[in-house]
């Protein structure tokens, strides 16, 4: 199904809703070269204990795969850029372990999806209900930056996130996966030639001098993915990263001129910008579920925040 002249009234929708990028590309498997980085990546254990990542490579790969007969991909990115002129909550009282950026929002996955379900009601009142489609909120197996790139969102970044010229590189993404044939748009110029703030910003080393990942020593990953102990040798770099990291997003010098997010619907919470760590070590599963219901921070779990804590009070010289 041919739709024509309908792709610039989804993006116009899309930025209503409240989205602040939009794009549509093919469904057509990525690029062979990107595959191939990617499979080279997983055969070189870059991704840590991610097993998921192993699964489903087709999918990942090939849209189709994922969607039967899938012929167009609606992406979106949501700006999560903070106030500059915020600063943000005083100090917790006593050890405060620090929280990721994007982490001091609600759990952008909900608050997307329920924005897609809107767009394609909108797309539905152009062509009725007879199109298959899927909703892909970083929750199904799907290259969903390189689709980004096509789509003509921004470009890959020498740390390894979409970087839009305009609104930097801390972006959520979303993508609608359909059946109907919708004309693509054509993907936009940017590089980081001559630049390497990102890896000299990295704690850890994961962005490798080689510009390859290693997801095993990104703190984003140990604090949120990995599961059980962390290894001293990485626990003292983790310093008071109580859950993620942003040093490497934070370098980027497209991010120092990106504009703070305006979506007031996508609610904010500053109090979660430094958690005490001694409380933290003192939640209970239910204080847990209760405090950190509608955020990204429930996806580490009990544990793994207390293990967190206790690094960070280690770090901290608070134990």
């Amino acid at each position: 199904m041919v739709v024509v002249g309908l792709s610039q009234e989804i993006k116009s929708k899309a930025i209503e809703l409240g989205f602040d990028l939009a794009g549509v590309t093919d469904a057509d498997p990525i690029d062979a070269a990107l595959a191939e980085i990617f499979a080279q990546w997983l055969r070189l254990g870059f991704a840590g204990q991610m097993g998921y990542m192993h699964r489903n490579l087709q999918k990942h790969l090939a849209p189709a795969k994922l969607l039967p007969n899938a012929r167009s991909v609606i992406v979106v990115g949501l700006n999560y850029t903070l106030l500059r002129q915020n600063p943000g909550p005083a100090h917790a009282s006593g050890p405060a372990g620090r929280v990721a950026r994007y982490a001091r929002y609600e759990d952008y996955h909900p608050f997307m999806k329920e924005r897609l379900s809107r767009l394609v009601e909108y797309l539905s009142s152009f062509v009725g209900s007879n199109f298959r489609l899927k909703i892909c909120v970083d929750s199904a197996p799907l290259a969903e930056r390189a689709l980004a790139v096509r789509a003509g969102l921004g470009f890959i970044g020498k740390n390894h996130m979409l970087i839009n010229p305009e609104f930097g590189c801390e972006i959520f993404l979303g993508e609608i996966v359909t059946d109907l044939e919708l004309p693509p748009d054509q993907p936009i110029a940017g590089n980081c030639t001559g630049c390497t703030r990102c890896h000299d910003a990295c704690p850890t080393g994961a962005l490798r001098t080689d510009g390859q990942f290693d997801a095993g020593r990104c703190i984003n990953y140990l604090t949120i993915e990995h599961k059980g102990p962390i290894g001293p040798e990485l626990a003292c770099k983790i310093g008071d990263r109580l859950f993620g990291c942003d040093e490497c997003a934070l370098a980027c010098p497209y991010q120092s001129a990106a504009p703070a997010c305006t979506n007031r619907e996508f609610k904010f919470y500053p109090d979660r910008a430094e958690l005490n760590l001694q409380e933290v070590l003192d939640l209970t599963p239910e204080s847990f579920e209760a405090k950190f219901a509608d955020s990204p921070i429930k996806r580490t779990g009990l544990d793994g925040l207390k293990r967190n804590a206790a690094i960070c009070l280690a770090n901290t010289d608070g134990h």
